[in-house]
């Protein structure tokens, strides 16, 4: 849709279980500054700050009966 009406989508959350679904690139904020951006999957999957970090650990985690593969972010067996 974006590169059909060739729009750009600024989605603000923190919810980063949809933000990893939604966006192909992200900006992580603390404290009203901007502590890390990019790619999404770079930033989720290889976070830089410790604050990225800890936002991450914090996603609920899925168990291996309840995995989707549609949500692969912090899925453990």
């Amino acid at each position: 849709m974006q590169a059909e009406h060739r729009t750009a989508l600024l989605f603000i959350s923190h919810d980063l279980g949809v933000v990893h679904h939604l966006a192909d690139r992200v900006m992580v904020m603390k404290d009203g500054s901007v502590v890390e951006h990019g790619n999404v999957d770079d930033v989720f999957y290889h976070p830089a700050h410790p604050w990225t970090k800890k936002l991450i650990d914090a996603l609920p985690v899925v168990s291996s009966n309840q995995h989707n593969k549609d949500y692969p972010l912090r899925h453990h067996p």
